[in-house]
């Protein structure tokens, strides 16, 4: 898929197309149903089929005071829209003078004039425009006179639950990454580089790969049966999400991690720089050197709060304990 960020850089000379409008914040399984008829409609039209997107998030812009957390960085929601097949994706820088502008002028400059839409795909709550007037409506109004066909995917529920993305942020919140996977057609996931520790879960035999968890990252500390890949390999794992293990002098108490605790009365190197949750994976029956390595972590299912342990030895029989539950897991939800 070819990227292009902003509107200027979008080719005059480019043919027609069927545009996909949407945020697209979480690749839902309402996003995808927006973008996969957009790339339907093209192909049968035989033009490109383009998906348009934000960023930041306009809520970010226009409640600045209540930002929504992000559930996927840019480059891999880009990703995501590509798989599913469209041929350009176009990022629309969201700014305060872009919330200014008139719905009807969005269309008419932007959708009409820029993209030159043949055919226009949205959601059935998306809106745009100065005041949020725009609608699924307003846009069909509008494109109509034009000869352009406006699609609105309806909305659908997923276990009771509206697909949404306050659904999927309110699920990872609540650290069920299973009914998270079902909103989105897929595993949460969660990808980076590999960071060298302290190799303490080594020690206690159960060496783990380190993640730095992004800034205001939705998903709650916890235990979680998952899958790790990285360069064409992959493995079951055990995760563990929250904070480095810290011993606090005249308290004696552990909190544990997957793999790994503190010495007493020191502070560990992801404290002194700031960053207050990690991600440790302790990968089953496997124990390559991924340090420098991209990781890719899915999270299947929740196995249980973190929490304080006594004693090494008791952590290290809960790690062993958990490591049985990850396999079962994995083996029941992996062909």
């Amino acid at each position: 898929m070819r990227i292009i960020k902003g509107l200027d850089r979008y080719p005059p000379d480019a043919p027609p197309s069927v545009v996909a409008l949407g945020t697209f914040d979480g690749i839902h399984l309402g996003h995808q149903a927006v973008i996969r008829l957009a790339v339907e409609r093209a192909r049968a039209l035989g033009i490109p089929a383009v998906a348009v997107t934000f960023d930041p998030n306009p809520v970010v812009v226009l409640r600045p005071a209540e930002p929504p957390a992000e559930i996927l960085p840019l480059d891999e929601r880009l990703r995501l829209i590509g798989d599913l097949g469209a041929d350009v994706g176009v990022v629309i820088r969201f700014t305060e003078a872009l919330s200014r502008v008139e719905a009807e002028s969005f269309v008419r400059d932007v959708l009409l004039g820029v993209l030159r839409a043949r055919e226009i795909v949205v959601g059935f709550n998306h809106t745009f425009g100065r005041g949020a007037r725009g609608t699924p409506a307003l846009l069909a109004e509008m494109a109509a006179p034009a000869g352009v066909r406006v699609h609105v995917i309806s909305p659908s529920r997923v276990d009771g639950v509206l697909v949404s993305s306050s659904s999927v942020r309110d699920a990872l919140r609540r650290g069920d990454v299973r009914l998270t996977a079902a909103l989105l057609g897929r595993p949460y996931s969660l990808r980076g580089p590999v960071r060298r520790g302290d190799e303490r879960g080594r020690g206690l035999g159960f060496p783990t790969a380190n993640l730095a968890a992004p800034a205001g990252w939705l998903l709650a500390n916890g235990v979680y049966a998952g899958r790790a890949a990285w360069r064409g390999a992959g493995a079951p794992a055990v995760i563990n999400v929250g904070t480095r293990p810290t011993f606090t002098g005249g308290t004696g108490g552990r909190r544990e991690s997957a793999g790994g605790a503190e010495r007493p009365g020191t502070v560990g190197e992801a404290d002194r720089a700031g960053e207050l949750r990690l991600v440790e994976a302790h990968l089953l029956d496997v124990a390559p050197d991924l340090y420098g390595e991209t990781l890719s972590l899915e999270f299947l299912d929740r196995i249980r709060d973190e929490r304080r342990f006594p004693t090494v030895d008791s952590l290290r029989a809960q790690i062993a304990a958990d490591v049985e539950t990850a396999r079962g897991i994995v083996g029941r939800l992996v062909p």
